[in-house]
C-alpha cells in the first residue's frame, strides 16, 4: 500500500499543545496521530489509528495463540447486573451513568466481569464445556476526575479484557499463568520495558493480583523492588515489615507536658529536644493521628482515626486501597466543631477510644513502642505513651508512605522505589461473580459445580502512548517495526523529474513486494520533509535526492540515526533486508 502525504489527512504541528505535559502527548498531537475533543477524550486520525490497530493485532494474535476466543459485548450496559454485584454503587463517581427515555438506568462499561459471567451462564451447562477463556477488544469508559497526559489517562480508552472460567482452583492457576506468559510475549513483541509487580485488586475483587508496569519516570504508579530477592510490588500492595513487640515492664509512666504552639510535627520535635527528655527526639518518635471520614457504598459517614509515625506522610493511594470499597475524605472544620473532643494538632489515642472512634495504626506501632503524641488538650502532648499498655488500637492499616531504604517484606534487603505506567493487570477472581449470579454447571459426578474466574486486562490505547513515551527522541516519535504505521517512509528530496520518477518507481516496487509505504510527494522543501519524517517516526526512511543522478539512494535508520547510501539498482533488496531483518 502506498500512502501519499499530498493526500493524507494529516497536519503536523511545530509547537507543543498548550495542555500537554508529557512527551508522548506532545508528540502524538504534533505528529497528527490524535486530536483532543474534550478532557480525556481523543480522536484517532489516520496514522494514529494505524498504530492502534497494529497494537490490537499483536494482542489478538497472542490471545488467539493461547486458545482464547474473541467476542464483543456492548459498552452500553443495564444497571441490573451491576446492582446485583453491588458495583453500581462501589464504583462511586467513576461510572458514567445515564438514563434512557423511559427512565431506565444504564452505564458506559468500565469493565465487564458481570456480563462475561452471565454470558457463560447463558451458554454453558456441563463440565465438558470447560475450561474456556473469552476476550474482547473494546472501548471502555471511566469518569476520571483528573484526566491527564493525553491518551495515557483518558475517560474513553481501548482495552483488551479477558476472562477465564475453570472448574478447579488448579485450573484457575494454570489460566492465570497462561495469561501472564501471554502478556510477557505481547510486551516483548512491542518492545516495551516493563516490570511485573504484586498489586491490589480494588473494586475488581479477587485474590492473586499482579500489575505489568511500563518503566517510566512520568508514570503515576510508584512501585518498589528489592534488588537482593527480586521482590516487586505496587506501593498499594506493600506490606510493612512490622518489628517484634517489645516488653514494656519497667518503662516509665506516660507524662503530659505543656507544649504550646506545637500543632505540627516539626514544632513538636523542636520542643522535645529543648525539654530535657533524656534523649534526642526525631519525628519518628512521634505519633501523629489523622482524622478522616469513611463511607461504604450506600452507607453513612463514620469517623476514623489513623495513627502513623510522625516522620511519614499518608500515601493516599495506599489509604484508598486499604479502605476499599469504602471511600474517604478528610474531616472538615464542621466535624471538629461537632466533635469537641478532637483538638486539632493535639489529637491522642485516649479521647479517640473514650469516644468510640475506630483507631487504626501503622504496623510499626507494636506493643511496647513508646510515643510522643497528642494529649487531647490545646497545647499539651503526652510523652512515653506505650502501645499495648496505655492504649490499644483497633487494628492496623497500610496508609503510610513507602520509602527508599525501607525493609522488603520478605526481609531480604532494602526497597528501591521507581515509577511506572500500568499497562496490564491480571487477577485471580475466584468465585466472586459466579457466586453473585449462581453460575453452576453439571459436574462429572452429576453434581453442580461452580466455575472459578480470572480477569485479565491490557490497555491497548495506553500502549500506544507508552511506546511513544519510551521510544521517542528529541526529534520525534520512533515506532518499532511491529506497530509502525508504515514499513518505509520514502522522501522525494529533489525537484528533478528523474528523481521523482525514480521515487515513484521504487514506491511501486516496495508496494509490489508487500511493504506499506508513506511517500512524501508534497511540494515542500527537503528540510520540511526531513523534519516531518523524524516527527512521524517510521523506522526506515528512504531518501531519493541529489544522489539519484549518481545512481544512489539514502537509507536512514530512525532508531539509530545511522544513514548509508546504496545503489539505486539494488535499493529494493537492501530495503527488504532492512525491513524484514
Amino acid at each position: 500500500m502506498i500512502t501519499r502525504l499530498s493526500h493524507l489527512f494529516l497536519r503536523t504541528l511545530r509547537d507543543d499543545p498548550a495542555d500537554a505535559e508529557v512527551a508522548s502527548h506532545k508528540l502524538l498531537v504534533r505528529a497528527g496521530y490524535v486530536r483532543r475533543i474534550a478532557p480525556g477524550v481523543y480522536s484517532w486520525l489516520p496514522l494514529g489509528l494505524r498504530v492502534l490497530r497494529e497494537v490490537e493485532r499483536v494482542v489478538r494474535e497472542e490471545m488467539d495463540a493461547m486458545g482464547a476466543q474473541e467476542i464483543l459485548l456492548p459498552a452500553l450496559l443495564p444497571r441490573e447486573p451491576y446492582e446485583t454485584s453491588n458495583r453500581w454503587t462501589e464504583y462511586g463517581a467513576g461510572l458514567f451513568r445515564l438514563k434512557d427515555r423511559k427512565g431506565n438506568d444504564y452505564m458506559l462499561g468500565p469493565t465487564h466481569e458481570e456480563l462475561f459471567a452471565l454470558t457463560v451462564k447463558g451458554e454453558y451447562n456441563s463440565y465438558k464445556d470447560f475450561p474456556v477463556t473469552l476476550y474482547q477488544v473494546q472501548t471502555k469508559y471511566r469518569d476520571e476526575e483528573r484526566p491527564r497526559a493525553g491518551i495515557l489517562r483518558g475517560r474513553e480508552f481501548v482495552m483488551k479484557d479477558s476472562y477465564s472460567f475453570d472448574l478447579t482452583d488448579e485450573g484457575l492457576t494454570a489460566s492465570y499463568q497462561a495469561h501472564r506468559d501471554t502478556y510477557e510475549r505481547i510486551l516483548a513483541r512491542l518492545g516495551v520495558k516493563y516490570v511485573i509487580v504484586s498489586a491490589t485488586s480494588g473494586a475488581m475483587g479477587g485474590s492473586a493480583s499482579e500489575e505489568f508496569l511500563a518503566e517510566s519516570a512520568i508514570g503515576e504508579d510508584t512501585y518498589v523492588r528489592c534488588l537482593e530477592s527480586g521482590y516487586a510490588a505496587n506501593v498499594e500492595a506493600v506490606k510493612t515489615l512490622a518489628p517484634e513487640a517489645i516488653p514494656f515492664d519497667g518503662l516509665p509512666d506516660a507524662k503530659v507536658y505543656d507544649t504550646p504552639g506545637t500543632e505540627t510535627i516539626d514544632t513538636l520535635v523542636e520542643w522535645a529536644n529543648g525539654a530535657d527528655l533524656g534523649k534526642t527526639v526525631t519525628a519518628a518518635d512521634t505519633l501523629k493521628n489523622i482524622m478522616v471520614k469513611t463511607r461504604v457504598p450506600g452507607g453513612e459517614w463514620e469517623l476514623l482515626a489513623i495513627g502513623i509515625p510522625g516522620d511519614r506522610e499518608v500515601d493516599e493511594k495506599r489509604l484508598e486501597a486499604s479502605l476499599e470499597p469504602a471511600e474517604y475524605v478528610l474531616i472538615t472544620e464542621t466535624d471538629f466543631k461537632n466533635n469537641p473532643f478532637l483538638v486539632k494538632g493535639y489529637i491522642g489515642p485516649k479521647a479517640l477510644q473514650e469516644n468510640g472512634i475506630r483507631y487504626l495504626v501503622d504496623p510499626r506501632v507494636v506493643d511496647g513502642t513508646s510515643w510522643i503524641t497528642g494529649a487531647d488538650e490545646e497545647g499539651k502532648h503526652v510523652v512515653g505513651l506505650v502501645a499495648g499498655r496505655d492504649f490499644t488500637p483497633d487494628g492496623t492499616i497500610e496508609a503510610a508512605e513507602v520509602r527508599d531504604g525501607d525493609p522488603s517484606p520478605d526481609g531480604a534487603g532494602p526497597l528501591v522505589a521507581a515509577r511506572g505506567i500500568e499497562v496490564g493487570h491480571v487477577f485471580q477472581l475466584g468465585r466472586k461473580y459466579t457466586d453473585v449470579f449462581s453460575v453452576d454447571v453439571l459436574g462429572e459426578n452429576g453434581k453442580p459445580v461452580r466455575p472459578t474466574m480470572g480477569s485479565y486486562g491490557i490497555g491497548v490505547s495506553r500502549l500506544v502512548a507508552v511506546i511513544a513515551e519510551q521510544m521517542h527522541d528529541e526529534k520525534g516519535l520512533r515506532w518499532p517495526a511491529e506497530v509502525s504505521p508504515a514499513n518505509v517512509h520514502l522522501v522525494i528530496a529533489n525537484k528533478d523529474d528523474a528523481a521523482r520518477e525514480g521515487a515513484e518507481g521504487l514506491a511501486a516496487e516496495l508496494d509490489g513486494a508487500g511493504l506499506s509505504v508513506i511517500l512524501d510527494d508534497r511540494k515542500a522543501s527537503p528540510g520540511v520533509k526531513f523534519k516531518d519524517s523524524e516527527l512521524l517516526g517510521i523506522p526506515l526512511v528512504v531518501v531519493v535526492g541529489r544522489g539519484w543522478a549518481d545512481g544512489k539512494v539514502e537509507l536512514r535508520d530512525r532508531f539509530t540515526g545511522e544513514s548509508r547510501e546504496v545503489d539505486a539498482g539494488g535499493a529494493l533488496a537492501e530495503i527488504l533486508a532492512a525491513v524484514r531483518g
